[in-house]
């Protein structure tokens, strides 16, 4: 493959098992499209699967899948800690090698086009994609979650940009769009008192004067008996992830509360990692290159 892109649709079951692996199915039957990994939070009721490829592959199984989402989720019966507003609740586009923003936003069109059209579920660009600045952040398009859209679809500022102008009745609505490297990062915290988690996300996340490139939550997790403050870390390398979790750790000794551990759904740069042992084990200039794994990679592209 010549150009490689990402992409990391979010599907709004993570209860049944049989459910989450016949969506995944749709991706791992389509040709020139790898799964790298997929995962399901009861807590949550949500699943997370990150596939790569050729982009028209991707673009093909992006669609495979929410077809699918669609048939077998209804979110009538749906009830989780994850706020959602659809059945595959977003499918960002990500460039990853010889692959460009730009065409991942060509991408994000076309499959938003297809799924209002062939699957009659109203379609949000979001992101890099949006067709407007109030639609760039997802947590804009999905406030009211499934339950509010049917009302709030009717504002003439939320006409979908594709498919029709009412909500699908099980399937909801779907946000579809082009962005940079997420890293959904979570820290449990040994308590049951939500709240805490509450204070502690709004003291991190941006919208309320934490760091920038931070969007948290409190989450109550009642199959582990523990809470959670639920990020999406929009920009790892201008907010790192130990900057965070060190922050998470001192606000949560304030409440005499201790983190339990902490938790990366789907997958992350090497970077990443690099950046954080680099901190925990204070190594001087330590850089991806020097890990072998990577350099074996790198001279195998090359030969």
């Amino acid at each position: 493959m010549k150009k490689i892109i990402e992409s990391v649709p979010n599907f709004s079951e993570g209860r049944r098992e049989e459910v989450v692996l016949e969506i995944v199915k749709q991706a791992e039957e389509t040709n020139n499209v790898w799964v790298f990994d997929w995962s399901m939070d009861k807590d949550h009721n949500r699943s997370v699967v990150t596939i790569v490829g050729d982009p028209d592959a991707v673009a093909e199984a992006a669609f495979k899948m929410a077809k699918k989402a669609s048939e077998l989720i209804d979110l009538r019966h749906h009830t989780g800690a994850h706020p959602r507003m659809g059945a595959v609740d977003v499918i960002p586009f990500v460039p990853i090698k010889n692959s460009s923003m730009e065409e991942c936003v060509e991408i994000s069109k076309k499959v938003g086009k297809r799924i209002g059209e062939e699957l009659n579920i109203p379609v949000y660009l979001y992101e890099k994609s949006a067709s407007s600045p109030e639609r760039a952040n997802l947590s804009n398009i999905r406030k009211g979650q499934f339950e509010g859209f049917f009302e709030k679809i009717k504002s003439p500022q939320w006409t979908p940009d594709f498919g029709p102008n009412t909500v699908h009745p099980s399937a909801g609505v779907v946000a579809v769009g082009a962005r940079e490297y997420l890293i959904a990062f979570n820290v449990n915290l040994r308590t049951t008192d939500v709240e805490i988690a509450n204070k502690i996300a709004k003291a991190v996340r941006y919208s309320s004067g934490g760091y920038r490139f931070v969007k948290a939550m409190g989450v109550a997790l009642r199959e582990k008996g523990m809470v959670q403050v639920s990020m999406n870390m929009t920009n790892y390398k201008k907010t790192p992830l130990f900057r965070v979790f060190e922050t998470i750790k001192r606000e949560a000794q304030r409440y005499g509360v201790e983190v339990a551990g902490s938790e990366i759904i789907g997958m992350i740069p090497m970077d990443t990692l690099v950046k954080t042992m680099n901190f925990y084990l204070g190594i001087d200039d330590f850089t991806d290159e020097r890990v072998i794994e990577n350099r074996l990679l790198d001279e195998i592209s090359r030969s």
